[in-house]
């Protein structure tokens, strides 16, 4: 298979725009009954043969994934065609825990309310139905909570091909010429307002959490979602 290149990327191309979905390497290497090197290395001259082009579709990596996805200069005209459709922006609330979980994962929701000082149980739910975070296991503290951390629909909404993209908290702190320490809620909600630019649409309802700031927070070890 791997010996005519050119097939080899016409099927690659050809998987890419069916599924619509990021194309991880090692299911694209089963469907050509190759390995998994050799197609990473032809999904990476793709890409590049796809940014020399200049066109209007480029190719993006999400770790070890690759998807088809519009030029940023031709935005504007995507936003004009798609209107009214409009995508909904997500709350405060939702940006300070994902920034919270972006940055210190796996955490736990006792972590995160400590950090908020506020019940995030609420907003936890609704990002995990929203496939941005997800339970990665549990923690080795007292009643083994589970931990939370981001998903591979994270990196597609934002824009980032991997966690190492993530705005460095150092930029935060110089810019604010004030130091703050990775638990400070005030440098997560800056975060946050950084992460939510370029999410254009209405904002997400109905996300706030429940229950009054600074009340403690019992952690059950119940996956979310589950009675």
């Amino acid at each position: 298979m791997m010996q005519n290149k050119k097939m080899a990327k016409s099927a690659l191309e050809a998987m890419m725009f069916v599924t619509g979905e990021p194309l991880d390497v090692r299911s694209a290497a089963e469907a050509l009954d190759g390995e998994k090197k050799e197609v990473l290395q032809l999904l990476t001259e793709l890409q590049d043969e796809y940014e020399e082009k200049a066109g209007g579709i480029r190719i993006r990596r999400i770790e070890d994934s690759f998807q088809f996805v519009t030029a940023r200069e031709n935005d504007v005209f995507i936003e004009k065609l798609c209107t009214p459709v409009r995508v909904k922006r997500l709350s405060q609330a939702a940006l300070e825990v994902l920034a919270i979980i972006a940055y210190r994962q796996p955490v736990t929701r006792g972590e995160i309310d400590s950090i908020r000082g506020i019940k995030s149980e609420r907003v936890i739910d609704n990002l995990i139905n929203k496939k941005m975070i997800e339970v990665t296991g549990r923690s080795e503290a007292v009643g083994r909570p589970y931990t939370y951390g981001t998903t591979q629909e994270f990196l597609m909404k934002f824009g980032f091909s991997s966690l190492k993209d993530l705005p460095d908290i150092q930029d935060f702190e110089e810019d604010r010429q004030t130091r703050f320490s990775v638990e400070d809620p005030e440098l997560h909600q800056q975060i946050s307002l950084d992460l939510n630019q370029g999410l254009d649409g209405e904002q997400d309802e109905g996300e706030e959490p429940e229950g009054p700031e600074g009340d403690a927070v019992a952690e059950t070890g119940e996956v979310p979602g589950e009675n």
